[in-house]
């Protein structure tokens, strides 16, 4: 019973670090210097827990299983904090064939700014629509667009820096 125990606080100290060190990068990217600084802190502590209680039992191969074991579900649960987390912004580039009006029209009275190019493409003239929201309203941004034209193309990248412009939710 003993050993179950030491095996599962293995899995989750590393499970637990692992998590942490996917949040802590994300604060490190993001500008975020204290915060990363307290994750860090706290992931390493956790770490040292795990790693000294795997290395002080090597001889016994399930303290291992479980700290790799620990290790991957740390990733997995990390991934999945991130999207839930959604920090940050970002720029979504949609590009239409037709009827652009009508969808800017349908994101601006959404709340969203929208900049409007016009661009040639291997089949003519294109619209390419810039926007720059908050990372956790891309689901609406996207029910918008679908329902408007599935067949846009929709590229996201990251924003790591906003200055001026029409952002809504935003303290200036």
């Amino acid at each position: 019973m003993i050993d179950i125990l030491g095996y599962l606080l293995i899995f989750l100290a590393r499970l637990i670090d692992v998590s942490l060190g996917t949040i802590r990068m994300i604060m490190v990217v993001r500008g975020k210097r204290i915060v990363a600084a307290c994750v860090g802190f706290m992931e390493v502590t956790i770490y040292l827990l795990a790693i000294s209680r795997v290395l002080s039992r090597m001889d016994n191969p399930f303290n291992v299983l479980a700290y790799a074991l620990g290790y991957a579900m740390g990733n997995y649960v990390g991934i999945f904090l991130e999207e839930k987390m959604a920090l940050g912004n970002i720029i979504v580039q949609v590009i239409l064939e037709h009827e652009v009006d009508e969808l800017v029209e349908k994101l601006r009275d959404n709340g969203f700014g929208v900049t409007v190019v016009e661009g040639c493409g291997r089949k003519g003239m294109r619209h390419l629509l810039n926007v720059t929201l908050q990372r956790k309203k891309l689901s609406k941004l996207y029910n918008i667009i679908d329902n408007h034209d599935k067949g846009a193309f929709v590229t996201v990248t990251d924003a790591r820096a906003i200055r001026g412009g029409y952002f809504t939710g935003v303290k200036k």
